[in-house]
């Protein structure tokens, strides 16, 4: 397995401040300051179907690893039957001179067995099934913490969607007014047919992102009540998002050991290597010599009037076994092979996800700082449009211009409040994006974690 302190980092990170508490909280959404968000997620950890199911397929799993934990131990039955039969006048054992044509065979037995484990393969199959059983309750955790981040970001859409129509609906009032006047200067004689036409297609434009806004809307709400697992009149009680900005980021240091223990993915994966490294000992172990124990202790009786519990009815049986594979044809051979074929791959899929995780962390660092740099500069455009429609309303207000440059210059501060609610929305989600790449809050107060696994996820056969 990949030792994360062989992954280097702090170049990537190094313009980045660092901070031991920087870790996401179990409730991070809470630092959005949106109270319809808080409710919104708790509602969907409360309903959401995806999450039976994910917690039905842990309790799968836990029963299976203590059904095998079952089988470790010696094993206890009682029985108690009472048969009748009619006998065969020619059966030497029964004759009906002794029994007559018709007799009862009554028995209570009890038994019990015992396959000592002389080299512990069932409880290496058995910790290997409770390591598996571990990684699907981790999973469990993963898909709540994915849930919780799917209606944040839902959320995050029906707010640019509402952005989007506030800018639609100023567009359409400004080329509404557009088209009024240049209707007016047509009449005048100060104008031509095709600065109508230009002025209404911008109208017909602004109308149809309008529309898309409207479509936007409602696309998010129905996403957000697929995730709540409501009906769909549930989208519409939701209202416009008011998320607060989350200011600058900031990453916990030791961040690549870290992740080890904040990142479901990797410690089920941890797991799993685990679970893999147990089923190759459990397999190496049907190689060897294994010794069983049998008894079984009762009373049996034949006949109607015999009584069964009597000294004379008793009988027992004791079977100790010894077995040895000897020859298989490669059978044994061939299932270590694929055992180990099987931790391969375990161990490939946990070094895998854990060079993705870091570099997960980096680029979202890395595109929330290109974002931030944007609004920024944005936000310059915007206050540079805004000064410039204003000077363009005095110069009308004074006779200076004509009545369509304000309006021109409206148009380019419209593009650039559009443009800034882009920006801010893809913000606030690689902000979500990046909580998601620390863990979303997992190994804050979660009971499962490795009990045999080394902190730097050192696993070995």
């Amino acid at each position: 397995m990949t030792d994360s302190a062989s992954l280097k980092n702090e170049r990537s990170l190094a313009q980045v401040p660092l901070s031991p508490t920087a870790w996401p909280a179990q409730d991070w959404w809470v630092g959005f300051g949106d109270s319809q968000l808080n409710t919104l997620i708790a509602e969907a950890l409360k309903n959401n179907p995806t999450l039976a199911d994910a917690e039905a397929r842990a309790r799968q799993a836990q029963a299976v690893a203590d059904s095998l934990n079952a089988a470790r131990d010696p094993q206890a039955d009682l029985s108690a039957s009472a048969v009748g039969a009619r006998l065969s006048s020619k059966d030497p054992v029964y004759p009906e001179y002794a029994l007559g044509s018709f007799a009862w065979a009554k028995s209570v037995t009890a038994g019990f067995s015992w396959d000592l484990d002389l080299w512990g393969g069932k409880r290496d199959a058995w910790e290997a099934a409770l390591g598996r059983s571990r990684a699907v309750q981790i999973d469990a955790h993963a898909a709540r913490i994915q849930l919780s981040v799917n209606v944040a970001r839902a959320y995050v859409r029906l707010g640019y969607a509402f952005a989007q129509r506030d800018v639609a609906d100023a567009e359409q009032q400004r080329a509404s007014k557009s088209l009024a006047l240049t209707r007016r200067l047509i009449e005048g004689g100060l104008g031509t047919t095709q600065q109508a036409y230009l002025a209404d297609s911008q109208v017909a434009s602004a109308e149809q992102q309008k529309v898309q806004a409207d479509r936007a809307i409602d696309a998010a709400r129905s996403s957000l009540s697929v995730l709540l697992g409501q009906g769909p009149d549930r989208g519409l009680a939701i209202t416009r998002p008011q998320l607060l900005d989350q200011g600058m980021v900031a990453l916990p240091d030791q961040l690549s050991v870290g992740l080890l223990g904040r990142r479901a993915d990797l410690v089920a994966a941890r797991w799993q290597v685990e679970a893999a490294a147990k089923d190759i000992k459990a397999t190496k172990t049907e190689f060897l010599p294994n010794i069983s124990l049998s008894a079984m202790a009762g009373v049996v009786a034949v006949g109607d009037s015999t009584n069964v519990f009597q000294l004379p009815a008793r009988t027992f049986s004791i079977g100790p076994a010894l077995s040895l594979p000897i020859f298989d044809g490669g059978r044994l051979r061939a299932k270590l092979a694929a055992t180990d074929s099987v931790y391969d791959q375990s161990v490939a899929r946990y070094n895998t996800l854990l060079v993705a995780a870091l570099n997960d962390v980096s680029d979202q660092v890395s595109a929330l700082k290109s974002v931030r740099t944007q609004i920024d500069l944005e936000k310059r455009a915007q206050q540079d449009a805004q000064k410039s429609w204003e000077q363009a309303i005095t110069a009308y207000k004074g006779g200076v211009s004509g009545p369509l440059v304000p309006l021109i210059s409206r148009q380019q501060l419209l593009l650039t409040d559009q443009r800034t609610a882009a920006l801010e929305s893809q913000q606030a989600d690689i902000s979500i994006q990046l909580i998601e790449a620390l863990g979303g809050g997992y190994g804050v107060g979660d009971s499962v974690d490795l009990d045999h696994a080394e902190a730097a996820g050192q696993v070995s056969r």
